[in-house]
């Protein structure tokens, strides 16, 4: 089905209203940005009916519709269709759960001390690690990024896993897997090392810290570059960001939910605001916003 430019408009205008409607129209539709201006590329066959549409409701409207020729409904893949589309975030989560299983959700020190962020040996009732340094030298590089892999119950798992699922997605389908391989190794090893940093050696895992990158990363990069993939709902950005305070000031950790790597999530809320600016200010200047 061939497409056609319907609408150029300068990037100041906001299209976000209109292509709300497309969408709950299901007019199938993509904005891009070209010689700095946005485009509104839809089929040939309803070009005509669109330009109408947006002389009647440029900021959108969802009580009103425009006679626009059926088109097939939209069918939500399936749930194998979504892991061949999604590989890396299905991989990320299969090494959690079977890290989890191994490590007996960090029952089994034993094999935990093989992704901790230091090695350790348990001596009584204490854990002496290895300075960092003596880590690095050894050639251990890969524990600054797998205490992501370690989780510390079914709920600290399944509850990372839920998130990872579908903040991870999101950046799979619209920068691809490398890039989002890439984010998410990025943030463990930055969350990992504020943890350390800020704490000290010790014992501490999840995907928490890599959550808040690809939180902010998709916060910023919406900001930056409007696109619907990153989207989030205004109550999912802030729950996120009221548990954070809350952690931070200590309550959680006092109605039991344990200890807290508020270093981890601070680190990585941080580096993902900043992948996720760099990634917007890319995104305005060579590739489709929509």
């Amino acid at each position: 089905m061939s497409t056609v430019a319907v609408l150029r408009l300068p990037l100041s205008v906001d299209l976000g209203g209109f292509v709300k409607l497309l969408q709950r129209m299901q007019v199938p539709h993509r904005v891009s940005e070209e010689a700095g201006e946005q485009v509104l590329w839809v089929p040939e066959t309803i070009s005509d009916d669109v330009r109408v549409l947006y002389q009647r409701f440029p900021a959108g409207d969802p009580d009103q519709q425009l006679d626009i020729p059926e088109q097939a409904p939209a069918t939500r893949p399936s749930f194998v269709q979504q892991l061949r589309h999604s590989p890396v975030t299905a991989l990320v989560l299969l090494a959690s759960l079977i890290v989890g299983a191994v490590t007996l959700l960090g029952e089994n020190l034993q094999a935990m001390s093989w992704l901790t962020f230091l090695p350790f040996r348990v001596m009584g009732e204490y854990i002496q690690f290895t300075p960092f340094a003596d880590m690095l030298a050894s050639g251990q590089w890969w524990r600054l990024v797998t205490p992501m892999l370690i989780h510390f119950g079914i709920l600290h798992l399944a509850m990372n896993g839920m998130w990872y699922w579908e903040l991870g997605r999101r950046i799979e389908a619209r920068q691809g897997s490398i890039n989002l391989l890439g984010l998410t190794l990025l943030f463990s090893l930055v969350s990992n090392y504020a943890q350390y940093a800020y704490g000290g050696p010790g014992l501490f895992g999840g995907l928490s810290g890599v959550l808040y990158g690809l939180l902010g990363h998709c916060w910023i990069y919406q900001l930056v570059s409007p696109n619907p993939a990153y989207r989030l709902p205004r109550g999912v950005l802030v729950m996120m960001l009221v548990w954070l305070v809350l952690c931070l000031s200590g309550l959680v950790s006092m109605i039991g939910f344990g200890e807290i790597a508020n270093a981890a999530h601070v680190g990585g809320l941080v580096i993902g605001c900043l992948t996720g600016l760099l990634g917007g200010l890319y995104s305005r200047r060579k590739t489709p916003i929509y």
